[in-house]
């Protein structure tokens, strides 16, 4: 029998139904009910006699605001853009490794690049794939689950799980059968108001829950503001999507990489001509045959299918374009999602949605999404010439593909459902997995490759190699030997690496003592591109679905990321110089006025501000 209550009642009757030690499973990202899980971690913490341990992954916090220039850029924006947002008590704690005793916390995904250096979060990570983490939590004796959920007059007798059915629909039977044998596991839920709510497989009737908070949660959910897409980005999701075929089924990820593969996609439908006068530029001759074979060039007859564990921005633009408009089956389906996360536009739009086109977008277990087995045959039937296109930030020379984890053994992020799409498109007939990676990275003046010889973890291994992406190009590696696999990794990296990774190669006796590299790939250089670019500025938008950043923040972004790819040591007479050659303040007042250095007070601010000038002036658009 459902019982409603107060925030403090739901904590009270959770202490008192629930043994010492109480085994909390959290939705990952953004369903977790906060206020109550701050309520419950306050308690224990003042409890020594008994335990919490926390199951879950991808904890949501605001950025962190450093110092300097950095605070002063994001301090502004944070406050506006996630307002009144409760933070999660436990990740300060577990930033600052400072954990009470008797609570844990075991993610399975971390929010990227937020915990390397938490060594409690490091040690309690678990390494598995997003549909065993349901088999995983239940096994170590969950006895509680709080969520999360969206209510609607629509439907008064149902509550929906809205953003993360994904892990709760794979845990409910595992639930009932420890129940049946006489467990106590409680079912918690707490209404946002801003929560969109999700019809069809998201759908739970109120009984369902043991407890429901009476008072809906009002407060800001977390928005992942859409990022800047770079010109290399661009290239990048410019040929993925040239193997996107008509008719097929499309996944994609969140961040600048997906958004660029939209963009391409969108383009593609709505200005073919100047889609492929964009390609006929970055020469797409020696993928041609590829191509022609896996994707196509013209705008989409038929459209896509979604099928994406994380239901994006990006699928939904696709949709309201009129790109992603194939039902996967009978029942009408344009994607079948198992999370979502986003931009607050993003959560308005699926709110303002009536009903019934809602009911278009599907969310779901997990297990359904990112697996073949379980309605398989259904399954094949809808994920026809699938593209599972996921990101990763390094490759080896041999396929391997790095996305989760330092090679020091910190992890970065996670797993995720990554496996499971490259399996998944080896398993499909039609299928294909796309690894998108940008062949290089600058930070602190320092250009290194994101192509290596090895490395020393991988989370793609190689008998899984697919198709990689970069900005120069596609690499079609399966079924291929070790040494056209390297050849053609080659053929896509940047010119400034390919001879210190061929001589490596070679070494290893992996590549001939006599190969060299077609003309055609040994300009493979940002300049290139960026002239590219200029040609046909119109398809290299900024900020293609939709910007949270003024116009004055977007050029300040521009700088700021500028100085930190230029910002190191030894390049500290080069920055002098181009703090001292800035143009005048009265170039930028209002950038100047926005980051509180319009007049400045002392040595310092006068520093900010002509290294600010710097930035704006090289980046300047």
């Amino acid at each position: 029998m459902t019982q409603c209550c107060s925030l403090d009642q739901a904590v009270e009757q959770v202490l008192a139904r629930l043994p010492a030690h109480i085994h909390m499973g959290l939705p990952l990202g953004l369903g977790k009910p906060n206020a109550f899980v701050n309520a419950l971690y306050a308690r224990v913490r003042q409890l020594p006699e008994r335990q919490l341990t926390i199951y879950t992954a991808l904890s949501l916090g605001r950025p962190p605001l450093g110092d300097g220039l950095q605070r002063r850029f994001l301090e502004p924006f944070v406050e506006r853009v996630f307002a009144d947002y409760e933070e999660l008590d436990y990740l300060a704690d577990l930033r600052n490794d400072s954990l009470p005793g008797n609570i844990r916390v075991e993610q399975f995904f971390l929010q990227p690049g937020s915990l390397l250096h938490s060594e409690i979060a490091q040690q309690d990570y678990v390494s598995s794939n997003y549909t065993h983490a349901a088999r995983d939590i239940n096994a170590k004796g969950l006895n509680l689950i709080a969520q999360l959920v969206a209510a609607t007059p629509e439907r008064p007798d149902h509550l929906s799980l809205a953003c993360n059915p994904d892990i709760t629909l794979d845990l409910l039977p595992m639930i009932a059968r420890r129940r049946a044998a006489g467990e106590t596991i409680l079912l918690l839920g707490q209404v946002h108001t801003e929560l969109p709510y999700m019809p069809a497989g998201a759908e739970l009737g109120r009984e369902a829950f043991d407890l429901l908070i009476d008072e809906p949660e009002r407060r800001r959910l977390f928005c992942t503001p859409n990022m800047p897409v770079t010109t290399q980005d661009h290239c990048i999701g410019l040929h993925a999507s040239a193997l996107v075929r008509d008719g097929g089924t499309l996944q994609i990820g969140i961040g600048a990489m997906g958004d660029a593969v939209t963009a391409a996609l969108l383009a593609r439908q709505g200005d073919n001509a100047g889609y492929r006068a964009l390609l006929d530029a970055l020469d797409l001759t020696p993928w041609q045959g590829l191509i022609e074979r896996e994707g196509g060039r013209d705008a989409f007859a038929q459209g896509l299918y979604g099928c994406s564990e994380m239901f994006v921005n990006g699928l939904l633009v696709l949709a309201e374009a009129g790109v992603v408009r194939r039902p996967a089956d009978e029942d009408g389906a344009l994607v079948h999602g198992g999370f979502f996360l986003g931009p607050e536009a993003f959560y308005r739009r699926l709110r303002e949605m009536p009903l019934e086109q809602r009911d278009r977008f599907v969310m779901t277990a997990i297990s359904y999404i990112n697996e073949l087995y379980g309605q398989e045959s259904l399954k094949r039937r809808q994920r026809r010439d699938a593209r599972f296109i996921n990101t990763a930030f390094g490759m080896t020379l041999l396929g391997a593909g790095v996305a989760d984890q330092l090679e020091d053994g910190r992890v970065l992020s996670g797993v995720g459902g990554q496996y499971n799409f490259v399996a998944q498109a080896h398993a499909l007939e039609g299928g294909r997995s796309l690894l998108l990676l940008r062949s290089w990275r600058e930070s602190g003046g320092e250009v290194t490759s994101n192509l290596f010889w090895n490395y020393g973890h991988c989370t793609i291994p190689r008998h899984l190699r697919d198709i990689v992406v970069t900005e120069y190009g596609i690499a079609d590696l399966r079924g291929q030997t070790d040494s056209e696999v390297i050849a053609r990794l080659l053929a896509i990296s940047d010119s400034r690496f390919q001879q210190p990774l061929m001589e490596q190669a070679k070494a290893a006796g992996k590549l001939p003592k006599g190969f060299t590299l077609a003309t055609r790939f040994t300009d493979n250089t940002p300049e290139r591109l960026e002239a590219i670019r200029e040609r046909h500025a119109r398809l290299f938008p900024e900020y293609p679905l939709g910007c949270d950043f003024t116009a004055e923040e977007r050029d300040l972004l521009r700088a700021l990321n500028w100085l930190k790819s230029k910002f190191k040591l030894s390049e500290v007479l080069a920055l002098g110089k181009a703090a001292l050659d800035a143009p005048a303040p009265e170039a930028y007042p209002a950038q100047l006025a926005r980051m509180g250095l319009a007049q400045p007070q002392g040595l310092k601010e006068e520093l900010y501000q002509r290294l600010l000038l710097a930035g704006l002036a090289a980046t300047r658009r």
